[in-house]
């Protein structure tokens, strides 16, 4: 017979057990296993293909989650039986559409902000050379039906040779094949275009510190920036700017092109004035590799486009690497965007004109 204290000690031995390899306590999940299992539902949602237990709980790691294979797979099988995923044998699971709207909406409150951790990471990831111009960089990856690239491409065309892009530099992918670790869908071609967040890297690098403020909507004027006319927080938001900007079509991009008056996708960072001599350096190295996106830099405690920055501080206003895919969207083009989605090495890249 048990007494009091031993009762008590296999008690909650026996919940600790349910919740690291069960994921449930006293028969509900806790909030923290139902964060486990959407960070798991992301990972499977990133990829085309099945994933198993030991890549899932490395890319957790990554991530600062600890969770052992069996533990992975024990939440998986949870996941199975919610309709979440789906088993592949050994081959691994595969998120279902179920899966996949649970980790859409799901704790929308632990995604604010997510925008803003994931420049960080990005521009942390960032390993370019400016002198051997080699190394990884930082792309979005847009996916256009196979029957409307062509005309994608000659909407695009205009609007690379303007510069109102952050590099020409581009990469193409057919069905099945890679954008970086990402899997083009099938009946799809996929685009990676350079992100402005290789101005964060290159400079965080050179150790010049960047504070993302917001992406917005820049009014140009006889095609000179004006002001921003709309804008969203990286810290306050849940998703990517740009994306939603393009998506409720808020963009003139073609027209800038062609009249030198409307709205451009644009991004607003500042850094430490002392830091300014450092930064056109890096900047002016980016440029002669071909990568660009500094539209403006302001000067010290001044507004930039009718923005107020700080105090000692520098306002600088970065093209948003999206703006092509705007005017593709414009002209009728079906597209599926995913801003800052992906790494690509520098080399893979080819100047969007040999398309």
């Amino acid at each position: 017979m048990l007494d009091k204290h031993d009762f008590a000690l296999v008690f909650w031995k026996t919940v600790s057990y349910y919740r690291e390899y069960r994921g449930v306590t006293l028969g509900f999940e806790t909030q923290d296993v139902e964060r486990k299992t959407i960070a798991i539902l992301r990972i499977l949602g990133q990829s085309s293909e099945p994933v198993g237990a030991r890549v899932i709980s490395r890319n957790l790691k990554e991530q600062g989650i600890e969770l052992s294979e069996r533990a992975v797979r024990y939440h998986l099988k949870l996941m199975d039986e919610r309709g979440f995923t789906e088993s592949m044998g050994r081959d691994g699971r595969l998120i279902t559409q179920l899966g996949l709207e649970e980790s859409e909406s799901a704790l929308v409150s632990d995604k604010v902000g997510f925008v803003a951790s994931k420049i960080e990471l990005l521009a942390y990831q960032t390993e370019f050379d400016l002198e051997k111009r080699r190394g990884e960089i930082p792309v979005n990856i847009s996916f256009f039906p196979e029957r409307q690239f062509k005309k994608a491409i000659e909407a695009m065309k205009s609007v690379f040779q303007a510069g109102i892009c952050v590099s020409e530099l581009v990469a193409v992918a057919r069905q099945g094949e890679k954008l970086g670790e990402i899997i083009v869908p099938q009946g799809k071609i996929g685009l990676a275009t350079v992100c402005s967040v290789i101005v964060n890297g290159a400079l965080l690098k050179a150790g010049v510190p960047m504070d993302s403020k917001f992406g917005g909507i820049l009014q140009i004027k006889t095609r000179k920036p004006l002001r921003f006319v709309e804008l969203i927080q990286y810290s306050g938001s849940s998703l990517d700017p740009s994306e939603i900007y393009i998506t409720s079509k808020m963009t003139s991009v073609g027209q800038v092109v062609r009249k030198g008056e409307g709205r451009i996708l644009a991004n607003f960072r500042e850094i430490p004035a002392l830091c300014q001599p450092e930064a056109e350096k890096v900047v002016a190295g980016l440029k002669e590799a071909h990568l660009g996106g500094v539209l403006m830099m302001g000067e010290v405690s001044k507004s930039v486009c009718e923005v107020n920055v700080e105090l000692n501080k520098v306002g600088m206003i970065l093209t948003g690497g999206l703006n092509p895919v705007a005017a593709a969207v414009e002209s009728g083009v079906e597209v599926e965007t995913h801003a800052m989605s992906a790494i690509m090495q520098y080399k893979e890249l080819v100047v969007f004109r040999e398309l």
